[in-house]
């Protein structure tokens, strides 16, 4: 019997570009989940590099993982730094 190989998926891996990771982030926000959200917040800044988006949001990079792991809730502050970091803004209409 063969074996069976699987991978486990990472979104990271496909926000290639900003406007990938932006119609990413909203189509997620969209659901209406909020740790939905701010498990493919974590996602996008992994795309970019923790290290990178950790220095421009003035975090430490340690933090940050933590802060967008799973089951965590990150203050407002830091989401709007990655966010900001990501060159995202918030918008409320």
């Amino acid at each position: 019997m063969a074996e069976l190989i699987t991978q486990n998926f990472d979104a990271a891996e496909y926000l290639t570009t900003p406007d990938l990771v932006r119609e990413y982030l909203q189509a997620c926000l969209d659901e209406g989940d909020l740790d939905f959200f701010i498990q493919a917040l974590g996602d996008a800044a992994r795309s970019e590099g923790m290290s990178k988006i950790a220095k421009e949001a003035g975090l430490g990079r340690e933090s940050l993982y933590k802060a967008f792991g799973k089951g965590k809730h990150p203050r407002f502050e830091t989401v709007y730094k990655v966010l900001n970091a990501l060159d995202m803004r918030i918008r409320i209409e």
